[in-house]
């Protein structure tokens, strides 16, 4: 049963490396040879009921999952590793590693739907695709080469890690954990740039512009090209962290021994601390997006922000709704293994209660969907009272808030077992009991003032909001890193002491931040409308139309159904390597 369990597990590994080296050769080849085919405007597909348009939809989809999950891991682990080798901890070493192996079939995974992607392009949309090879087939090629840069180092990284684990050697290793993320950041930068130069093309391309006559840089370099870049980055460790988190329940709830769920509960939190840390910061890089987009094309701003796509925003704030409650119910639950915490458990319903109003608040829509009765009951389209919650200025308010909250509870929780013995101690908690006071003092003053000063005025308003923010999550982290030098323990965390229903916020927290990324895949798409390059070039296939919300959220919703039957694949046989190689130790 062991050598089968062994042989099973490398010939899929096998299997799907070669795939994704196949798949990468695919790419290099396919680039140049497709940039000289003429061809047909439009390719035909028709299988299972799809389009052209739904194929290329799921394959980019789940490349662009696959894509985060890749690039979002290896930075926190090679942070952890860090942290290891520099405090002399091995279990940060040990967690960086189990971090890492999970990257080899998802790794794999990208390769081989980004292969799909370019296969579907090209014979579905072979114009298109030789415009945009006309443009960028010089990045086309570096990517190619980064690809293979990246996959190269990815391995080394991992199966170096037992080989190079002391001295000198080991930093060694640590270095090429920073090439690869230096190598994935490139990959994404580019990539990044093909999607948003169909978005934001540069203002001297016109439809009758050559492909060769545009420069490069000047198609790379758009006006959301670095919005873009950095709102990704973010998400992707957002993305990663979940999935790791995901991964940690799994194996939480299927462990047999104490030992494994305590690992897999550190491990857990390990993840959900870093989702939700770069979630916090996460909504102030899609407010520059939303802002550049705004200057680039009032127009698209509209579509996004006002027209049919409004009530998008309605399912992401219940979404990021979710995601803030259930991000602080898994932390308020691990306050249950940690001594000292109990002093915590008064505060939290009132910290409940700013979010649960901060929800609510974020998701009242401005104008509500009603009959003739209704309108004339209200005097309006805007209901008297939700209407007021229903402009920016209520819900920056509420939205920074709930940020403020998240942080309060991350400090709960790190303080939670410690006792400070430096002698200003009284005075630091003071400082950063003000410091909360004052940021939702400037957060809720400029929140109402929003209401009285015209809408240019009020936009620059939620930048004071958001400086406010920023500054006191700054601030009380210094003061607490300073405070917690020498602080006694209040007792060990009891780690693996945590109910079931714990690890199933950390699920729900993965499954809902794939969906919001598939929800805003779509709406950075479908503000472009019937064009592939925004009115450069037209869309004149019989999908040229952007879905409405229905169809669009069942087409979310199969691609995070097929993602995480192919994760749970990649837990099961990351779950099953592990098992085989315990086995074999033991035989």
């Amino acid at each position: 049963m062991r050598v089968q369990q062994t042989v099973a597990v490398g010939t899929a590994k096998r299997w799907l490396k070669r795939g994704a080296w196949l798949s990468v050769l695919a790419l290099a080849v396919a680039v140049p040879l497709l940039a000289q085919v003429p061809g047909p405007d439009y390719g035909e597909f028709g299988i299972f009921g799809l389009d052209r348009r739904d194929a290329v939809w799921i394959a980019a989809q789940l490349h662009l999952l696959f894509a985060a999950f890749v690039l979002g891991v290896p930075m926190f682990a090679v942070v952890i590793e860090a942290i290891g080798i520099f405090g002399g901890d091995k279990k940060y070493d040990k967690l960086a590693k189990e971090f890492t192996r999970l990257l080899l079939v998802a790794y794999s995974a990208t390769a081989i739907w980004g292969a799909i992607l370019v296969f579907f392009l090209s014979t579905l949309y072979p114009r298109f695709w030789v415009y945009l090879t006309g443009i960028f087939a010089p990045s086309m090629w570096l990517y190619a080469v980064m690809f293979f840069a990246e996959s190269f180092t990815l391995y080394l990284y991992y199966y170096g890690w037992d080989a190079w684990s002391k001295g000198a050697a080991k930093k060694v290793h640590w270095v090429l954990g920073i090439l690869l993320n230096v190598w994935g950041t490139i990959v994404m930068l580019i990539a990044n740039s093909w999607l948003t130069f169909m978005m934001s093309p540069p203002p001297e391309l016109t439809a009758d512009t050559a492909p060769q006559s545009v420069k490069l840089w000047s198609a790379i370099a758009n006006a959301t090209w670095m919005p873009i870049n950095i709102h990704r980055l973010l998400a992707n460790v957002v993305f990663g962290g979940a999935i790791v988190g995901a991964y940690a329940a799994y194996r939480f709830l299927t462990s047999e021994t104490d030992e494994e769920r305590a690992h897999y509960d550190w491990m857990g939190y390990t993840g959900n601390f870093i989702a939700i840390g770069a979630l916090i910061v996460l909504p102030f890089a899609g407010y520059w997006l939303g802002r550049e987009i705004y200057e680039f094309s009032q127009q698209m701003g509209i579509t996004m922000m006002g027209g049919f796509m409004s009530w998008l925003w309605i399912i992401q704030a219940f979404l990021i709704g979710i995601l803030f409650l259930t991000g602080n119910y898994y932390l308020w639950i691990g306050m249950g293994r940690i001594p000292g915490a109990e002093r915590f458990q008064p505060y939290i319903k009132y910290m409940l209660l700013v979010l649960v109003i901060g929800v609510i608040v974020w998701a009242t829509p401005n104008t509500m969907i009603a009959d003739r009765d209704e309108i004339a009951a209200m005097g309006g389209q805007q209901h008297p009272f939700l209407g007021v919650l229903g402009v920016m200025s209520a819900k920056n308010t509420a939205v920074n808030l709930m940020i403020l909250t998240t942080f309060l509870s991350f400090l709960m929780y790190r303080q939670a077992n410690k006792r400070p013995v430096v002698s200003w101690a009284k005075a630091g908690t003071v400082l950063q009991f003000a410091a909360f006071a004052v940021a939702a003092a400037v957060v809720l003053f400029f929140g109402i003032r929003g209401y009285f000063v015209t809408a240019i005025v009020r936009i620059g308003f939620s930048v004071y909001q958001v400086a406010a923010v920023l500054a006191t999550i700054v601030f009380v982290i210094g003061i607490d890193v300073a405070m917690s030098r020498g602080a006694e323990s209040r007792g060990e965390i009891q780690w693996g002491k945590m109910p079931p229903r714990s690890q199933y916020a950390l699920l729900i927290l993965a499954v809902t931040f794939t969906w919001l990324m598939g929800l805003m895949g779509f709406a950075r798409s479908g503000i472009r409308q019937h064009w592939h390059v925004y009115e450069v070039i037209r869309d004149t296939s019989e999908q040229a139309f952007t879905p409405a919300l229905g169809p669009a959220a069942t087409m979310i919703s199969i691609c995070v159904l097929i993602f995480f039957g192919l994760v749970g694949m990649i837990f099961w046989l990351g779950g099953l390597a592990e098992k085989s190689v315990y086995e074999e130790k033991d035989a």
